[in-house]
């Protein structure tokens, strides 16, 4: 009969171990989005090294008001957040179709952005160059 309490005290030791963890992952990709929307690359940046988080290793897995990080920077017109997140991800990443279908370039160019910088800077990254 002891066996019940235990469990019980380690699932609720449990819950307040990953809460904080949840509640960081939720206010981290709350302020990618807002220093993405906003132009704020030095912010970006900074906020990532301070997470110890690599752009490209949760690119796919944040969402910004269901966009991509690199759609809500054509978006948001924020040219040098958009140049700064395409120089840092594979090439695979950017070829990759996302939710709808569409690969980022596929996705610029039927949105009147191929003339765009971070259009530009992703064709430079997927065709191989910097």
């Amino acid at each position: 009969m002891r066996l019940l309490p235990v469990a019980l005290a380690a699932l609720i030791a449990a819950s307040f171990v990953s809460t904080p963890a949840e509640a960081n992952t939720d206010q981290l990709v709350a302020n990618i989005c807002d220093y993405v929307k906003s132009n704020d690359k030095n912010r970006l940046r900074k906020k990532l090294k301070e997470s110890r988080v690599k752009l490209r290793n949760i690119y796919t897995g944040v969402s910004c008001d269901g966009n991509s990080l690199l759609r809500t920077a054509y978006n948001s017109n924020s040219l040098e957040v958009g140049e700064y997140i395409a120089k840092r991800l594979p090439a695979g990443d950017l070829s990759t179709p996302e939710a709808d279908g569409k690969s980022i370039l596929d996705w610029a160019n039927a949105n009147g952005h191929s003339g765009s910088a971070i259009t530009a800077a992703v064709q430079d990254r997927i065709s191989g160059g910097e």
